[in-house]
């Protein structure tokens, strides 16, 4: 990575001053800037400003979401932070990855930009505050870290206003708007550590929650375009399975991380990354719900449990699970357990209407997988007993679902009779995973039932008059897994 300098110290509207030395790296191998250098740097660049941008495709619906956002919080000033960039190490960054709130209302997803939607007389103005293009003149644009010369060409405020359909200003300003502002104020908190400064003695801990409860329910019901983007992320996702099937071989020649990079090619090609750490667990690894780690052995006779996910440029992710016999074939007990939890998973699609209960999915999973724990033996039943005081829940470990959406557990902190104890409508995306897992070291089981874990998940739509499975594209009969799996490989 290549060594850059660093440009005079800020001043307090974050614009280098003349009269500052410039920083240099402690071990950096140019002393300085001369300045015959700095004066042929700040000439002879054409013109690159983009005067024919069309709209995102979202700019109509973040339209729309902002108008509700503005009617549930009339005379308010409301403020979303995209975020900014995290340290990894030293001076290097992780990939930045915007705030949902943020992305969801404005269809940004730049580090460091600032939604305001300042009270009117009729509702609210929002203005969008991003970083402007590198300044030529000071040398930012090849002396600063984050440069364009470093790090690539931002849009300028023209330029994002066409694309966002929002007035636009220098997100330098923004901390000084907003410490003068006056009356009623919230924020979403916990992305970006100066704008909550600016607001300090303006915002309560209860209001700000507030406001981000109303924009996680916000997302429970799906538009047309995010319906949209869920399938793409899922048709990728599909694609992405495809992959390590065909190059099974090559991981049990390594690791599982040869699955992980093999996903991981798929997302960076056709999306922005994955929507979560891709859970690669072979062997006894299956039995660890979130096995991210992906570091152990790809073994022919045991299974691999893939859980992975797709996120589209749009930032909204797939969640799918499969779980695979790595020699192609499944030996007659882990059919027997794969079989039970593809029938728990049926029963819980089925289960997923308009009108239904949330927990009805879940319920009718987890009824059938108690039925299959007492007829083999491994808990005493009667069924009723087991569901009342919880005991399958050793061997299944974890709910059967979750939202889906911008976030893979999308509306985490919407309300609990709006969400976990709501109803079901048309527009709602969730997951359909129930699962069952035999640690390696529990003496309750046989033997022989150790270290196998198997989940399946489905992404599922719920539609005027049932569901829809996204992901169905992708088998999920024991069956049809090796059907698929002998054709793939050939």
């Amino acid at each position: 990575m290549a060594d850059q300098q660093r440009p005079e110290t800020p001043d307090e509207q974050g614009e280098p001053t003349s009269e500052e030395p410039i920083k240099q790296r402690k071990n950096g191998l140019y002393p300085g800037v001369s300045d015959e250098l700095a004066e042929n740097m700040r000439t002879g660049w054409a013109d690159t400003e983009l005067r024919d941008l069309e709209p995102v495709p979202q700019a109509g619906r973040t339209a729309e979401r902002r108008a509700k956002l503005s009617a549930r919080f009339p005379g308010e000033r409301l403020v979303i932070p995209a975020g900014n960039l995290k340290t990894r190490s030293n001076d290097t960054e992780y990939p930045f990855r915007s705030s949902v709130e943020y992305a969801y209302l404005t269809g940004n997803q730049t580090e460091d930009g600032v939604l305001v939607m300042e009270p009117t007389a009729g509702g609210h103005e929002a203005v969008l505050y991003l970083l402007p293009r590198s300044n030529r003149e000071n040398g930012e644009f090849w002396l600063d870290g984050q440069g364009e010369l470093w790090v690539g060409r931002r849009h300028s405020l023209t330029e994002a206003e066409r694309l966002y359909g929002l007035p636009c200003r220098d997100v330098r300003t923004v901390a000084d708007v907003l410490r003068e502002a006056r009356g009623d104020v919230r924020v979403v908190r916990g992305h970006d550590a100066g704008v909550e400064a600016a607001l300090a003695d303006k915002t309560t801990a209860e209001r700000d929650e507030e406001l981000r409860v109303f924009l996680s329910e916000m997302r429970l019901v799906k538009d047309d375009f995010e319906v949209g983007e869920l399938q793409k992320a899922v048709d990728s996702t599909v694609r992405g399975f495809e992959d390590v099937v065909r190059v099974l071989d090559k991981a049990e020649a390594t690791s599982e991380r040869y699955i992980e990079g093999t996903f991981f090619l798929r997302a960076r090609v056709e999306g922005n990354d994955v929507g979560y750490g891709s859970i690669c667990a072979a062997g006894p690894h299956a039995t660890t719900l979130h096995w991210v780690r992906n570091d152990g052995p790809v073994r022919s006779g045991d299974l691999l449990l893939l859980d992975a996910g797709v996120e589209t440029h749009t930032l909204y992710t797939a969640d799918v699970t499969r779980t695979l016999p790595i020699s192609g074939r499944f030996t007659d007990l882990q059919r027997k357990i794969y079989d039970a939890v593809y029938d728990a998973q049926e029963a819980g699609i089925a289960a997923v209407q308009p009108g239904a209960k949330y927990l009805d999915f879940h319920h009718a999973a987890q009824r059938v997988l108690a039925e299959r724990l007492v007829e083999w033996g491994l808990v005493e039943g009667p069924v009723e007993r087991v569901l009342e005081l919880g005991l399958q829940r050793r061997w299944t470990l974890h709910g059967t679902g979750h939202m889906l959406g911008m976030d893979v557990h999308d509306c985490a902190v919407a309300r609990r009779e709006t969400y976990a104890e709501g109803t079901l409508e048309p527009g709602m995306c969730l997951t359909v995973e129930p699962g069952l897992y035999f640690q390696l070291d529990d003496l309750t089981v046989p033997e022989e039932y150790r270290g196998i874990g198997v989940r399946i998940e489905d992404d599922i739509l719920v539609t005027e008059d049932g569901n829809r499975n996204l992901s169905a594209a992708l088998p999920r009969r024991s069956d049809e897994v090796e059907a698929w799996m002998a054709r793939l490989r050939g």
